[in-house]
Order: C-alpha cells, then structure tokens, then sequence
C-alpha cells in the first residue's frame, strides 16, 4: 500500500482524475490512499497567500516558502520522499515509477505554479525534482496526476492482470508494445494480420516481439542500445 499527499493550489484540477476507474478501484481496495491538499490551508494571513514578488526582479510572482514548509512539517513521516515537480527536474519514466511502487510507502508532491518556488523549498525540503517532459504546463497539479496514475497502476494487483505491466510499452522488454486488434477481423476493408488469428501461441508471441521491435525503431530509437563495439584487436 502506498500513501500519496499532494499539495497544490489547485486541488480541484487532482479530484476529478484521481477519483475515476482504476485509480478510484485503487483506493476502494485499500492498495493506495490519495490525499488531496489545498496549499492555502498553511497560509497564516486572512488572503491566504501563496505567492510573492521574487528578490531581484523578474517577470511573474515565485510560490512562497511558508507554506510548503508548514505543510510538509505537518505531513511529513520517517519514510517519506518529497518531490517537487517543476521543469527543471530529472525526467519522469516508467523505471521511476516502478521503482517508487515497489519500495515507497508515503510521497508528497509539492505543485509548483507561477514562476515556480522559493529555491529554500529544494534545498531544505526536497528529496528529488521531477519533470515529466521538456515543455511547460501552467501548474504542477497537471504533473502530479501523472505522476500519481503511473505509480499507483503499478503496485501488485491494481490492473488485475498482472501480464499488463509486463507486456505493455516501457516494460521489462524495454520496447514499445506490439499493435493489438478486436473483432470484427475485417473493418472498412482492414483485415486483423492472419497470425493473429491462427491460434499458434508460438507465431504469435514471435510476430509481436517482431512488431514491437519495428514499432519502437520507427517512433522510439532512442529507446534502443547500441550494439557492442567489439574492441579486439584483429588477428
């Protein structure tokens, strides 16, 4: 079971996804626990702000130190991770993600929104930035979900089957899944590939490790090592 504490600005934006199909499934079985929090709720002044003016001038307003600070005293536990998630974090990945399913207890996820933090937040409270991409959203509640969605998916039992997180994209294979087809075998003149439908679980498994290595090369290289240079000398 792993607890998961968000705090955001913007709860509102986390209810609705986090409170839907497998995440909802999730939390009904008792395999996650999904705490949503609005940030204001530390603030100490009748505006309940969270924002300010950064030292030195710029464009925008920087989140504020307080809040964060409070907060995360207050929820904080022996076993916990904090993640910030901003840009300027390491890069979100399914690897990431496994391994927190299988061996965090308790995350709490700080939003960034505006022109992002108090840089005393990281330094004191942060055990690790995250991004999920090299772009920019307006807030960091979107991130969150993401985050929140690939873990949760992963902790044993919650798809169901457990061949799912195996075989799909980014598992053990390292490659994107092969294509996957239902009835009817023929749509608008489409015909579902003839080895799927032969019923040879030998040809099958083959055909897929096949499409999924053509798959990843067309729309992944990156994904895929390089061969080894052999570095022997010739004889």
């Amino acid at each position: 079971m792993i607890q998961i504490d968000i705090l955001t600005i913007f709860p509102a934006i986390c209810r609705a996804p986090l409170s839907e199909s497998i995440m909802k499934r999730a939390q009904e079985s008792g395999s996650a626990v999904i705490r949503i929090h609005d940030l204001r709720d530390w603030t100490t002044d009748r505006h309940r702000t969270v924002d300010d003016e950064p030292y030195g001038g710029g464009a925008g307003m920087l989140m504020k130190a307080d809040p964060f600070f409070r907060a995360v005293d207050d929820l904080r536990r022996p076993q916990s991770r904090v993640i910030l998630l901003t840009p300027q974090g390491k890069v979100f990945q399914q690897s990431i993600a496994r391994d927190w399913a299988r061996a965090e207890s308790h995350l709490i996820l700080l939003c960034g929104h505006y022109e992002g933090v108090d840089h005393r937040v990281v330094e004191a409270l942060v055990d690790e930035e995250i991004s999920i991409g090299d772009y920019i959203l307006t807030n960091g509640a979107i991130a969150a979900v993401v985050v929140t969605d690939a873990v949760i998916r992963l902790i044993p039992g919650v798809l169901g089957d457990a061949q799912s997180p195996i075989e799909e994209s980014f598992g053990e294979s390292g490659l994107l899944e092969a294509p996957h087809y239902t009835r009817p075998a023929e749509y608008r003149g489409l015909k579902v590939p003839e080895t799927l439908l032969s019923g040879h679980h030998g040809e099958i498994a083959r055909w897929r490790a096949g499409q999924a290595l053509e798959r990843t090369r067309r729309n992944r290289p990156d994904l895929l090592k390089p061969a080894p240079v052999n570095s022997a000398e010739p004889s």
